[in-house]
């Protein structure tokens, strides 16, 4: 049976951690969404959230940026609480559905942005070009594809140059070849040294991330890392993985296990 490794993690980032999240609970009408979650996430990673839909990553993920109503708990971002006002400029947010007027031009969408964190001409210039739109930058975002809206909005994200970027799904509906080109600009941000929190319910994405938080029905089962998470579970496929490790944790759970 594989433990948790959230000891270790809490060591390693016990140095100022980007995120920390300590005794959370959030109730959603009158069901439990997040129950007691404690978790520490280390600068300069990115961080997979990851679990079937529904199982409380997008709650998770409001708590972080600081929209959701909690019933316990606190959650600490780059050394505030989730939500304060110092946060707005550090703290990038790419939601499922693309945030961009499609009435408006790519490079009009992301001056915008950089007019609201005071950012500048410059920075939106560098922000298309960063997510490779640099020849859709006139196009109205009403005639972009899916993927590209995707990409408009993470520029429009970028453009404050945030150290904090949490992205809700960002490849949802993306074809294969767009999702690794997206994944190769995540690396690319934390190798600058940007934290990244991406949620996603496709499990091959996870060898994309440094650490692993793994969901299901509102608590978190683990905190690991792709090659920790195969090498406790005798698994080469981690979606195989995340299937022994939700066996494993119901199995505990249950009354006959106690």
């Amino acid at each position: 049976m594989m433990t948790s490794s959230n000891d270790e993690f809490q060591v390693a980032g016990a140095a100022e951690p980007a995120i920390d999240i300590r005794d959370l609970r959030v109730i959603r009408g009158k069901r439990v969404a997040l129950d007691d979650i404690t978790v520490r996430i280390a600068r300069g990673t990115i961080t997979g959230l990851l679990g079937p839909s529904g199982c409380g990553k997008t709650t998770l993920i409001r708590c972080v940026v600081g929209t959701q109503i909690t019933a316990g708990g606190t959650v600490t971002v780059l050394g505030r609480p989730a939500g304060s006002a110092e946060l707005r400029h550090r703290v990038g947010y790419v939601t499922q559905a693309a945030t961009i007027y499609h009435d408006l031009r790519v490079i009009d969408n992301v001056r915008y942005f950089a007019a609201l964190y005071g950012t500048g001409a410059q920075a939106a210039d560098e922000a298309v070009a960063a997510v490779g739109l640099e020849d859709h930058r006139t196009a109205l975002c009403a005639n972009l594809s899916g993927g590209q809206r995707t990409r408009a909005s993470l520029a429009c994200a970028l453009v404050s140059r945030p150290d904090l970027l949490v992205l809700d799904e960002p490849t949802v509906g993306l074809d294969p070849v767009l999702r690794v080109d997206l994944w190769e600009q995540f690396r690319t941000l934390a190798d600058h040294g940007t934290t990244l929190l991406v949620s996603s319910h496709v499990m091959d994405e996870a060898d994309h991330c440094g650490d692993l938080l793994l969901m299901r029905d509102g608590r978190l089962l683990t905190h690991t890392t792709p090659t920790k998470l195969r090498e406790d579970t005798g698994c080469q496929s981690l979606e195989q993985a995340f299937l022994s490790v939700i066996t494993h944790s119901t199995a505990a759970a249950s009354p006959a296990a106690g």
